[in-house]
């Protein structure tokens, strides 16, 4: 069984739509997708309707920008209600956000000589739900000023070059409690992909675990051989459940295809039920309502 646990559409700042992604998916030899775009649940209905045509399980998730100890944490928020009206308050704060960030990159951009506007930026998201720093490098590459994402982020748009513009942003054990009031779990995002370990080191993800962190996603392009090594030694001695996924972007990310890394069957079923659990003690109906597929044996 293949499964990929972190893959973004349209809805954010991905280039596929949520059905093409689960179409992508299944090309791919994907049985179990995880659909995980930015600080939204809006993809989900479209991908359930195409998985379910396909036969290709569906774990409906979000990746929630979330700060801790003053540093930025992604969290992968599977099966929550998205209807809870806390959570629906959290995503909106962290959407606009992401929203009124983009006037300053764009004045910072222009400061540097750079003919770049907000209507351009949004004419290249288009209908997401979630603008930001990939859509502005993608007008970046439109307006000819780069050859990739990746070019902007390291010219203009990571923290430290001169158009990075910083958001405010929830806190991580906020989002926690709020996920799992919602029914679902937590898994942290890519820990040290961009960063030293720095706050998600083995006391921080204790910490986290203590506060209801259920896993870590160790398999990640982002991770070298030995980063992977040290996270699933952490994992083993927190209990926490271990993951692995492409953080598939469609064109939009290069070399995070779909199914590069993959989340063992035993490790799904065990997020499947610590869900199963949060919803049963949020009083809620459980993952079968957000969850299309059998579970794997």
């Amino acid at each position: 069984m293949r499964i990929d646990l972190h893959a973004h559409s349209s809805v954010s700042d991905g280039t596929d739509t949520p059905a093409g992604l689960v179409r992508a998916a299944a090309a791919a030899g994907i049985d179990v997708l995880g659909v995980t775009d930015h600080d939204t649940s809006a993809g989900w209905a479209a991908a359930a309707v195409e998985a379910e045509a396909l036969g290709v399980a569906l774990v409906r998730g979000m990746e929630v920008s979330t700060r801790f100890r003053g540093r930025g944490v992604h969290l992968l928020a599977y099966l929550p209600d998205p209807a809870y009206p806390p959570l629906v308050t959290q995503l909106r704060a962290v959407l606009e956000g992401r929203d009124a960030r983009v006037p300053g990159m764009v004045d910072r951009l222009r400061d540097l000589g750079v003919d770049l506007t907000v209507e351009a930026v949004r004419r290249v998201a288009g209908p997401t739900a979630a603008v930001g720093r990939p859509h502005v490098a993608d007008a970046l590459v439109e307006a000819g000023y780069v050859a990739s994402r990746a070019e902007a982020f390291d010219r203009y748009l990571s923290p430290g070059r001169p158009a990075y513009h910083g958001r405010a942003a929830v806190e991580l054990e906020a989002v926690l409690d709020v996920v799992r009031a919602a029914g679902g779990v937590c898994v942290v995002a890519h820990p040290w992909g961009r960063h030293d370990p720095g706050v998600l080191d083995a006391e921080g993800l204790a910490h986290l675990r203590s506060r209801g962190l259920v896993g870590i996603e160790v398999d990640h392009q982002d991770h070298d051989v030995a980063a992977r090594a040290e996270l699933r030694g952490i994992a083993r001695a927190l209990d926490l459940v271990v993951t692995g996924s492409s953080d598939y972007h469609g064109t939009g990310k290069v070399d995070h295809d779909l199914g590069c890394n993959l989340t063992a069957p035993d490790e799904l079923a065990r997020l499947l039920a610590a869900a199963e659990d949060a919803a049963r003690e949020a009083g809620r109906s459980g993952t079968p309502m957000l969850w299309h597929g059998r579970a794997p044996v």
